[in-house]
């Protein structure tokens, strides 16, 4: 069961980073027909310890029931609400390159509460093709667009040479949520929160991991021999 949202604490910023997980399996769930899930089994499907997802779950006012565990579509629903996708909100991407391109046509923009409203790229070879419904438009049109229809997160999808300008842009317009996909550390003033994916990063890590598991099974021919 819930209690009052105006009962509930601020959500640790490490919470918030597993509410997503947590809503992904309870939709998966809610799409298989499961109506309730008990905290070990949806702490064993997540990769957490039921103990950490009490806890995590206990800060958005949510407890379960015992022996009957959580209703999966209402709880589902109170992350939902927890992470703000109760609402749709507008978001740029700037960087048109094969990154961007696939970015605007993920579909998992408008299930997850989220919507393209607008794409930037300085390249003239671009500049006015329409993607999804949405036309290409220069940098520089930025602050007139988020003005126009208020943009609430920018996504950053360009070379690392041209991050910070791209960074400088979405800010200066009035943009203060971004989610930077290029390899560079930005600078940003107080007030604007980033999210930073790093791909490169990533595969370097699992590389980490491979060439471990590898040394355990005393086989490296051809995996790190370069």
């Amino acid at each position: 069961m819930s209690a009052d949202p105006a009962l509930r604490r601020e959500i640790p910023d490490a919470t918030v980073a597993r509410l997503p997980g947590y809503l992904r399996t309870l939709s998966r769930l809610a799409e298989d027909g499961v109506l309730s899930v008990s905290s070990e089994e949806l702490a064993s499907a997540v990769g957490v310890r039921s103990s950490q997802l009490r806890k995590d779950l206990s800060h958005l006012g949510s407890y379960g029931v015992r022996g009957v565990g959580y209703e999966v579509e209402m709880l589902a629903l109170e992350i939902s609400r927890a992470l703000g996708l109760s609402t749709d909100w507008p978001v740029a991407i700037v960087g048109m390159g094969n990154l961007g391109r696939a970015l605007s046509s993920y579909s998992g923009f408008v299930t997850k509460g989220f919507r393209i409203v607008g794409l930037f790229d300085d390249d003239p070879a671009v500049e006015g093709e329409v993607v999804l419904g949405v036309p290409i438009r220069p940098l520089s049109g930025l602050r007139e667009a988020h003005a126009a229809e208020p943009i609430a997160i920018g996504v950053i999808a360009t070379p690392a040479s041209a991050a910070q300008v791209v960074c400088d842009a979405l800010v200066e317009a009035g943009i203060t949520s971004i989610l930077n996909f290029a390899p560079s550390v930005l600078s940003v003033p107080d007030g604007v929160d980033v999210r930073r994916v790093d791909l490169s990063t990533e595969l370097q890590i699992l590389a980490f991991h491979a060439q471990r598991k590898s040394l355990a099974a005393g086989d490296l021919d051809g995996a790190v021999a370069r």
